[in-house]
């Protein structure tokens, strides 16, 4: 991974997070709350600005990053009553504010899609199913199929130059066994047209001995249209937000077996950074996806995250008054003593497995 593109991937997460905190930001001063501070990165302050209310700072380490109001500052002048302090807003306010962070991320993604799909072009798959037979006794071997077929069609259906393309051909063969199914098959220069009956499972199901998959191989069109752009976009973002609700799910479900593909830091600067390798444009995809993540996770009821806050405001309002300030306290601590450990973990098992990649580099060219 080179240094240029790694700096890019970390460039990526420092925008993303001054997105989040812009939305905060920004949801707190239209409203007339407060804000004495506002902060891109953690640790010592190489530059700050001191502004009307607000003093503006960047700090050493970019992968972080903070709004902070006056409501508990002891050396703060401006009275404890004042209606303009965060915590003296109705619960409404409270909430937009909180709330706000996740709500630019997810804009923010949108945008990026957009912007990729502008720069980069609508992808457009290839017709057709490419195929390989499980072995040379399979059904689909038997019947004249070789490694690297595509189907174009069955029974006189085109299949679409899309990603659906491979579930349409497996469910046609699952729903039809014992049935002969005529296929439409390019085998590099030639059209060949071949018969297959799919034999049937335990479970009532057509199989051939056959492995699927689209044909990835894409191509990009130029937008039509901004509608266009905008529109495929919202599809792209639907279901990156479905892909990743699915995949916290699965974390909570299987935790045993999911908790060792969690990533932290380190490991997203280097996939960002190999993205980037590859092409520069995939920055934007990138920042969509972990823009994403960014959102979700912070919008979990866990203690020191956006959430867990909001969870505070709906205890606060079905009970009406918000609970005593040293237990939030002492449950914002204990979440905050959590995710650091767990982000420190993360970055000492990723730093130690680099370290282990770059000493089997070395040894292999020696």
């Amino acid at each position: 991974m080179s240094v240029l593109a790694a700096l890019e991937a970390i460039s990526v997460l420092a925008i993303l997070i001054l997105v989040h905190e812009l939305g905060h930001f920004i949801a707190a001063r239209t409203q007339g709350i407060y804000v004495d501070r506002f902060s891109l990165g953690f640790g010592p302050v190489i530059w700050k600005y001191q502004g009307s209310q607000t003093e503006y700072a960047i700090r050493a380490f970019p992968l972080g990053g903070f709004v902070g109001f006056p409501d508990d500052d002891p050396n703060s002048q401006i009275p404890p009553n004042d209606p303009n302090l965060l915590r003296n807003r109705p619960i409404l306010d409270r909430a937009i504010v909180i709330s706000a962070g996740v709500i630019a991320n997810l804009i923010f993604a949108y945008l990026m899609l957009c912007l990729q799909l502008g720069i980069v072009g609508i992808p457009q798959y290839q017709p057709g199913v490419v195929v390989k037979p499980a072995n040379e006794q399979s059904i689909a071997y038997q019947a004249g199929i070789r490694d690297g077929d595509i189907i174009l069609a069955f029974d006189g259906q085109k299949l679409p130059a899309n990603s659906t393309s491979a579930d349409l051909l497996k469910t046609e063969i699952q729903t039809h066994p014992h049935q002969q199914i005529e296929l439409e098959i390019q085998r590099q220069q030639e059209q060949v047209r071949l018969k297959i009956t799919p034999a049937q499972n335990a479970d009532g199901k057509g199989v051939v001995g056959i492995e699927l998959r689209a044909n990835s191989k894409l191509t990009y069109r130029r937008p039509h249209n901004l509608i266009e752009i905008f529109t495929i976009a919202a599809s792209a973002f639907e279901q990156l937000c479905k892909n990743t609700l699915a995949g916290f799910g699965q974390l909570v479900t299987n935790f045993p077996q999911t908790v060792g593909q969690v990533s932290g830091p380190v490991n997203i600067v280097k996939i960002g950074a190999q993205l980037a390798a590859d092409n520069v444009t995939n920055l934007l995809s990138f920042a969509a996806v972990i823009s994403i993540n960014l959102a979700i996770i912070n919008i979990l009821p866990l203690p020191a995250l956006d959430g867990g806050q909001l969870a505070f405001l709906l205890i606060e309002g079905l009970l009406g008054k918000p609970l005593p300030n040293r237990i939030q306290e002492s449950v914002m601590q204990t979440g905050l003593v959590l995710l650091l450990g767990l982000g420190i973990f993360l970055i000492v098992k990723e730093t130690t497995q680099l370290t282990f990649q770059l000493e089997w580099v070395q040894n292999l060219l020696q």
